[in-house]
């Protein structure tokens, strides 16, 4: 990518918006009204609407390394929060991608300085499932199996929230985990199934007073 022409870019991409509809960024500035809440990775290589398909003002977006919804992270709740209470999401997604740097580095038996506290929630994972991958003789499908792994745990920590527990019980809202694969371009839907995963432990995590979310 050229640095430089970023803004000749920038010009041709208002030109080519405006001759499909002169009223296309008076209409942006009203406001948004989005119906899913993405929580994805900030690696260059995936794109968020380009792979939904979606245009702007559809998808309310975070990313971070590694696709983390960490209970102390306050830039991850405060996006989780405004999404559910105030845009009133009805969709969730966390989406993982295969090949994922920070899920490596995680792997890696090495100091990373200002990255370690980070990539310490993502070792958790693997301590947590750790007979299951210590089984996978392939370094890359334990790789993988890893990936899958850290979005069924980030979006069993998404469940934990007040904010999403709450929506629950006030309506339909559904949280999914994907992955998307890096070498053929395919959303996967992991068709995580919480009920069964949280069967035994919900009553630590509920936070409504023994009322039901699922």
């Amino acid at each position: 990518m050229d640095f430089k022409k970023i803004f000749s870019h920038n010009e041709e991409w208002i030109a080519e918006r405006l001759s499909v509809d002169k009223e296309y960024f008076n209409q942006l500035s009203k406001g948004q009204k989005p119906d899913i809440l993405y929580i994805g990775c900030s690696d260059s290589r995936v794109s968020t609407e380009e792979l939904l398909g979606a245009k702007p003002g559809e998808v309310f977006v975070h990313r971070n390394i590694a696709n983390m919804v960490i209970s102390i992270d306050l830039n991850v709740q405060s996006v989780i929060t405004y999404a559910v209470d105030h845009l009133k999401v009805s969709q969730i997604i966390v989406c993982g991608h295969y090949y994922c740097g920070g899920v490596k580095a995680a792997m890696e038996a090495q100091d990373l300085g200002l990255l370690n506290p980070w990539l310490r929630n993502i070792r958790d994972v693997y301590r947590i499932h750790k007979d299951e991958l210590n089984k996978i003789e392939d370094l890359d499908r334990r790789y993988n199996r890893l990936v899958e792994l850290n979005v069924e745990e980030q979006c069993i920590n998404l469940i934990k929230t007040a904010a999403v527990q709450k929506a629950f019980l006030e309506r339909d809202l559904q949280v999914h985990g994907w992955i998307f694969d890096i070498k053929t371009g395919k959303l996967v839907d992991l068709k995580i199934n919480f009920k069964k995963i949280l069967k035994e432990i919900m009553e630590i995590y509920n936070l409504n007073e023994g009322k039901t979310i699922f």
